[in-house]
């Protein structure tokens, strides 16, 4: 065959290498509508007895197979790339690195409608409106009992567009109202840009303080030996403490990369915090921004990929999974809150966001931040080695001062609903001088444990090995007697069920609730200060689209003079009339088996603290606990974060934890006890095999450390058992090679039917 050419595609499945097809030029198979396959466009190929979509990563005149079992590409999609070349050496990086399937990566990488083959371009997204008609109506010519049509109706007003998204924030179930609105003819259906245009508020006052612009000056100014039309890799790590003006540092360096034309990158860790960023980017810039996360539906996730990728919008404001988008002209990244524990996709590919923004910049050669008030001990050592440039800002933006940070003693003390006296008290005090108290219990629910109070009996999960929490208001259910019992739900699987009316195991009707929750927190709140505005934000208050944006602005114009609320309400919220934090249960973090709770602990601690005094009021943080001489809690109370840091980096130091050795954890999971560790046994054996042939041939230097396999710390999840296998060595180069030699003997394995397993690159959590 002439002019032999193989496309390398990578298709989704467990193959660790792009599969072989066959390009034909001289035929018509591959130039249909004269379309001829690219490198780094999608393609259709056979394979078994369907067609699924592909990535073309390169071509070749060589194959890995023989010739006459090679399949021919059915269809070219894309007659030009989608990724560039440094984009589709991102992809193969992190499937070396992480041990990934090349496909499952690109996948990953595609938004969902690009995996259905659907075509790189879109043209606009469907908008409802009302009809020339349907002007003319008003609720009064609605039916008073249709609560759902009128609900509907009062979201439009004349000339008014709504996209699905906004209709899904502001109603449920708004469907069937559209459609009978739609076929009395009040609405209309048109084609609308699938990004509007935005309405920007007021440009503020761009002047940065000293410490601030010299941050944005660092940067830029690692750029400028190379001209405006070269850059060059460099790594900052901005530590800020809380209300520092960090988001005002980001903007400043966006803004002067958008002087030289260039597109930034900046992922954010939660998806709550996207909308009120995006609103405050634009204003500052005065450009429209685009946020791609996965609260966005199929159709707005498709536009601000292409929008990024055509290059019509210059800054993409995203979460994890933003990191695969494919830019014009990038010329900057920056991840805030860089610690935060979203960065690491813990199911699938386990990748984290952080590391492959970092080498994602490298690769394009950009410059990249690294910014938090308490970054990750394995980026404050990269700070302290000189990998990255370490950069301060030490002191909180305009009239703003840190909170005082206090240690409440609770040993001994009463403790009511889990607030003792002296924050009761400070409580009282905060409120009265027309300060808002924020209460920080990271346990939704309204008890933790529901107790039989004659036997003791406990609600457990059926399915995993822990206790179900009991919720009192949201989803409700009733009993046989009309009464609201509430609910028990498993917060690991998800599971629900009624609350029994009586013990399963005495029949007794008598239960206790044992522990605290937010939503038992917020009934004492109620009685403890009845005229009080009291605001819950937790997972169960935030289920709606667009009800974290409306909560926090509740509590951000001071319309609630108490919130109470989990771990959402650390991150990035500015509360003026925040004067007073208080911790409810923060000493789980000082026991755990997991060795990074405590440097999570600490994080916490001061995340939620920077809460406080962030205006021209005096701010106060007050922290319970039963251990208040613990050594590292009162490092961090008295030394702040930075000491803190040290000594823990000096723990994991002497006990050869990261990031002064890597680790790699191999999971398993089977429905039979029994098939997950005869599973991680076998591999053990073979990793320990090849280990030892190495060391005899004086192929290796140093030690790699098997532990395990064992249980999981939660040993039953979901129905399945849970194992793990962990690898770790002072050498990662040896480390990833054993790994690498060892998994095609995994995925042949007779034993991998049995189980589910995966392997977890630089874990962050054992759970």
């Amino acid at each position: 065959m002439q002019n032999l050419k193989i496309a390398k595609v990578a298709v989704a499945g467990p193959f660790l290498f792009p599969l072989d097809y066959l390009l034909e030029p001289e035929t018509d198979l591959l130039t249909i509508a004269e379309k001829t396959a690219v490198i780094g466009g999608r393609v259709w190929v056979p394979f078994r007895n369907k067609k699924i979509v592909g990535l073309v990563m390169d071509i070749s005149e060589s194959a890995d197979y023989e010739l006459s079992k090679i399949k021919a590409i059915s269809e070219v999609i894309d007659v030009a790339p989608l990724f560039n070349a440094t984009q589709l050496g991102l992809f193969s990086w992190a499937s070396h690195y992480y041990h990934e399937p090349i496909g499952d990566v690109v996948m990953t990488a595609l938004p969902k409608r690009l995996r259905a083959g659907e075509a790189a371009e879109i043209n606009g997204m469907q908008y409802w409106q009302l009809s020339e008609e349907g002007q003319t109506k008003t609720l009064e010519d609605i039916s008073k009992r249709a609560l759902r049509q009128r609900a509907l109706f009062a979201q439009f007003s004349e000339g008014q567009l709504k996209s699905e998204s906004d209709l899904n924030a502001e109603l449920e179930n708004w469907r069937s109202a559209a459609k009978v609105f739609t076929e009395k003819g009040w609405l209309e259906t048109t084609k609308g840009p699938c990004l509007r245009e935005s309405v920007y508020a007021p440009a503020p006052n761009h002047k940065l303080n000293e410490a601030q612009q010299s941050a944005v000056d660092s940067v830029i100014a690692s750029q400028a030996s190379q001209g405006h039309d070269k850059t060059q890799f460099k790594a900052f790590l901005l530590e800020g403490i809380t209300g520092s003006g960090k988001t005002e540092v980001y903007l400043g360096m966006i803004e002067a990369m958008l002087k030289q034309g260039k597109q930034v990158l900046v992922l954010v860790p939660e998806i709550g915090l996207t909308p009120q960023m995006v609103s405050r980017f634009e204003a500052y810039l005065q450009t429209r921004v685009a946020a791609l996360h996965s609260g966005l539906n199929d159709s707005e996730r498709h536009c601000a990929w292409h929008l990024i990728r055509t290059g019509q919008i210059q800054v993409l404001l995203g979460t994890r999974s933003a990191i695969f988008t494919p830019f014009k002209n990038l010329g900057l990244c920056i991840i805030d809150e860089e610690h935060d524990l979203s960065y690491k996709q813990q199911e699938g590919f386990r990748y984290s966001a952080r590391d492959l923004i970092v080498q994602r910049a490298y690769q394009e050669k950009l410059p990249v931040v690294l910014g938090s008030a308490t970054p990750s001990l394995e980026t404050l050592h990269n700070g302290k080695t000189g990998r990255y440039e370490h950069l301060h800002l030490k002191e909180r933006a305009g009239l703003a001062k840190l909170p005082s940070l206090k240690l409440l003693d609770i040993r001994g003390e009463k403790v009511q609903e889990g607030v003792s006296r002296p924050l009761k008290t400070a409580m009282t005090t905060h409120l009265e001088a027309g300060g808002q108290v924020l209460l920080f219990l990271n346990r939704r629910g309204f008890s933790p444990v529901l107790m039989c109070h004659d036997c003791g009996w406990q609600a457990t999960c059926p399915s995993c090995d822990a206790n179900m929490t009991f919720h009192m208001t949201s989803q409700s259910m009733q009993n046989e007697n009309g009464q609201v019992s509430g609910y028990l739900q498993c917060h690991h699987c998800d599971e629900q069920m009624a609350k029994p009316s009586c013990c399963p195991s005495c029949e007794s009707e008598e239960f206790v609730n044992v522990g605290q929750g937010t939503e038992r927190l917020e009934e004492t709140i109620k009685e403890w200060f009845p005229d009080k505005r009291i605001l819950r934000i937790d997972r169960d208050t935030t289920r709606l689209k667009g009800s974290m944006a409306e909560l926090t602005g509740i509590a951000q114009r001071g319309e609630a003079d108490i919130l109470i609320g989990t771990q959402m309400l650390a991150k990035g919220h500015h509360f003026p009339n925040v004067t007073l934090v208080g911790l409810l249960d923060i000493d789980q973090g000082l026991f755990s088996a997991d060795y990074r709770a405590a440097e999570r602990m600490a994080q916490l601690i001061l995340q939620v603290s920077g809460r406080a005094g962030r205006a021209e009021k005096a701010g106060e943080v007050l922290i319970q606990t039963h251990h208040p001489e613990h050594p590292l809690l009162t490092t961090l109370i008295k030394k702040g974060y930075n000491a803190f840091a040290d000594k823990a980096l000096q723990e994991r130091q002497t006990a050869l934890l990261p990031p002064y050795q890597y680790q790699i954890l191999i999971r398993a999971e089977a429905t039979q006890p029994q098939d997950g560790m005869a599973f991680l046994n076998s591999l053990k054996a073979g990793l320990e095999s090849y280990w030892q042939q190495w060391q005899e041939a004086k192929l290796v230097e140093g030690r790699i450390d098997f532990w395990g396999p064992v249980s999981a710390p939660m040993l039953r999840r979901q129905g399945r058992y849970r194992y793990q296998l962990m690898l770790q060595s002072q050498n990662r180069a040896d480390l990833h090679r054993l790994l690498t030699e060892m998994q095609p003997h995994i995925y042949s394995s007779p034993l991998t039917r049995k189980v589910r397993w995966s392997i977890d690159v630089d874990p962050q959590e054992m759970y």
